[in-house]
């Protein structure tokens, strides 16, 4: 799915003479929680002609901002009939629109997160377990829909078995709690691409550490049918006492604090919490395991090489 041009096509309904709010969109793509991500799809649109998202203000009816300007923003509402006194909508209630015809993508997609949720299984679901692959994914600071995926696999000695990296678009904002399907697209590219299978896949993201229990790396497990571990950096639900992370009264995940600040880990998909946090600690040395952090160095860099040739 396409998020950006969703929120685009929803954009392009807000009538001249109206404005309408970053809320407001995300509420018509299914989840307030997209509203910070309708601001950086505004921020990039393409064609502000087209798409006019200087009609996108803020909630409190400062006018925000805008790609061209605050000034340009202000003379193009003016322009459509808009009255703006000291940076803020004059009448904004009589002028507000969220009329939208929208299919809520968001909501699908939470639905289908739910179903997902179900086929999770946290037992020990493999033969070996030699072959530990880590994934990450950086993103160029130069164009905000170009991205990396490295994925780095080693060997139980910590030896760097195969390499690869991948640059690609992407099409999907960043919005808490729908990580996966930013991601998930290039991740499967590059795990397809590589010559050896690993055993079992760390991922830079939640397991079912999550509100719905399908992190991004339990998502990636039950769509390829692999054995997955997710390591976050940042805890996004669920309470922690004793290192052991609890979501409801059940065991989620675990809070490791290997370094100055802690990681989380939680089973992806077929494989036990136990297991996971096993695997997760054998390959630490500094704050991320092995094969992600390794990951991580070679994405970072290679986006890096591509915004220094912009």
């Amino acid at each position: 799915m396409d998020l950006f041009e969703e929120i685009y096509r929803i954009v392009r309904q807000v009538p001249r003479g109206k404005i309408s709010t970053y809320g407001a969109v995300a509420r018509a793509l299914g989840d307030i929680r997209a509203s910070r991500a309708v601001g950086v799809a505004m921020n990039i649109n393409p064609d502000p002609e087209f798409t006019p998202c200087y009609r996108i203000v803020n909630s409190d009816g400062t006018v925000g901002g805008f790609s061209m300007g605050v000034d340009e923003k202000i003379r193009r509402l003016k322009e459509d009939g808009i009255e703006v006194v000291n940076g803020r909508i004059k009448n904004f209630e009589q002028v507000f629109f969220d009329d939208f015809f929208t299919r809520y993508p968001l909501k699908s997609l939470r639905e289908e997160q739910i179903r997902l949720s179900r086929r999770v299984v946290l037992d020990d679901s493999f033969e070996k377990d030699e072959l530990i692959a880590g994934v990450d994914v950086a993103y160029s600071r130069e164009n905000k829909r170009l991205a990396c995926a490295a994925c780095v696999i080693m060997d139980k000695n910590l030896n760097v078995v195969e390499q690869k990296w991948l640059i690609d678009d992407v099409n999907f904002p960043y919005i808490p709690t729908y990580l996966a399907y930013r991601e998930l697209p290039i991740i499967t590219e590059i795990i397809e691409k590589l010559e050896q299978k690993p055993d079992i896949l760390m991922v830079d993201g939640n397991g079912i550490l999550h509100p719905f229990g399908i992190g991004i790396a339990s998502h990636i497990g039950v769509v390829m049918d692999i054995p997955t571990v997710g390591v976050a950096k940042g805890l996004l639900c669920g309470e922690e006492k004793n290192g052991i992370i609890t979501i409801n009264g059940s065991l989620s995940g675990y809070a490791l604090h290997h370094s100055k600040k802690p990681i989380f880990v939680s089973p992806g998909h077929r494989i036990s919490a136990e297991t996971a946090l096993k695997i997760v600690k054998h390959f630490l040395r500094y704050r991320l395991p092995e094969p992600i952090r390794h990951a991580h160095i070679l994405a970072r860099s290679k986006i890096a090489e591509i915004d220094r040739r912009t």
